[in-house]
């Protein structure tokens, strides 16, 4: 994994998951996150492989309920972003997935209550003793890089000085969202205080913040001095902002459903993927946003975008993967 001159998709609650992360890549997305999750969550699960469709799965134990899912196709671009506050815990959470993935990146950004209630996400900017204690156990004990996601800190002082701080623990690379805690997504980003933590660090630092569009990429390399670049909400509005010619949104969704479909994923988060793009060009009180919103399957979200012998098509192969692997368990 290497972290210079790359396009990458951000860590996104309930969108940054296997189908989207895919899609974001096959439009030039260098490196994907997924989905943050909480190491005390980890601890509850265990790894499966899922022959049916190809995919490992991390699945809470006692339950089909999936946590993470991934698969080899993505193996060299895939981040686990992980939540936590404990540097034994982070490790023993890591170790359950750092085989399966690229890289391991600790959430130290989130301004979520949840995150900061629990020690976690940007309460962590204010523990720099704990930083270097999390970050320094992975690197010791993981062989696949480690990296850490930050936000701006009260002055640009207290953030260069934290990403010294966490410089000197050795890991492959710093992101520096360019808002502080308290801002929220209208306030702009700070590209500038990004540069001051680029110039005073040698490792590779990925600025993220209001990349809407392609051109943005470099609008801000030219502002920050970085190489690579972050994007969140650009990409969920439209996946193909990492490609300079990009796709019509529509053409967009329906890879989104193929690849829901392909993946067999849930349908709550396919729904709600397909409903933040719908809302950002128009609303779900039309016709598309309606009959999403009623889906209740797979199926449904296929017919609505006229996938519907792909659907048929894909389960078609299931089944006789299935049938096949049931053969050679009872030796017929």
């Amino acid at each position: 994994m290497e972290y210079i001159n790359k396009l990458v998709l951000a860590p996104m609650v309930r969108v940054g998951t296997l189908p989207f992360r895919l899609l974001a890549a096959q439009y030039g997305a260098d490196i994907t996150y997924g989905v943050e999750i909480i190491d005390h969550k980890l601890l509850k699960c265990e790894r499966r492989i899922y022959d049916t469709i190809g995919s490992t799965d991390i699945v809470e134990k006692g339950t089909e309920n999936v946590v993470f899912r991934t698969c080899d196709q993505e193996r060299n671009q895939v981040v686990f972003q992980l939540g936590t506050s404990d540097a034994v815990r982070a490790l023993t959470a890591a170790q359950l997935v750092c085989k399966d993935v690229a890289a391991i990146d600790i959430n130290m950004g989130c301004p979520k209550a949840f995150s900061i209630s629990g020690g976690m996400g940007a309460a962590l900017l204010k523990k720099p003793d704990l930083i270097h204690d999390i970050l320094t156990t992975l690197k010791r004990n993981l062989s696949i890089p480690v990296t850490c996601k930050i936000r701006l800190l009260n002055s640009t002082h207290e953030t260069v000085e934290l990403a010294r701080r966490i410089e000197k623990t050795m890991v492959s690379a710093v992101a520096v969202h360019g808002r502080r805690v308290a801002d929220r997504h209208r306030d702009p980003t700070n590209w500038s205080e990004i540069a001051s933590v680029v110039d005073a660090l040698s490792i590779p630092v990925i600025a993220n913040g209001d990349v809407f569009e392609y051109e943005d990429f470099q609008r801000i390399r030219a502002v920050t001095g970085v190489s690579s670049v972050l994007v969140a909400r650009g990409a969920l509005w439209n996946a193909s902002i990492f490609h300079p010619v990009g796709s019509p949104i529509e053409v967009v969704k329906r890879e989104y459903v193929r690849k829901s479909i392909l993946w067999d994923h849930d349908i709550k988060s396919t729904k709600y993927t397909l409903k933040e793009m719908i809302m950002h060009y128009t609303s779900l009180e039309l016709p598309e946003g309606k009959a999403v919103t009623r889906s209740e399957n797979l199926a449904d979200i296929a017919h609505i975008y006229g996938e519907d012998k792909y659907y048929e098509s894909i389960n078609a192969k299931r089944l006789g993967v299935a049938v096949g692997s049931n053969h050679a368990l009872n030796g017929t």
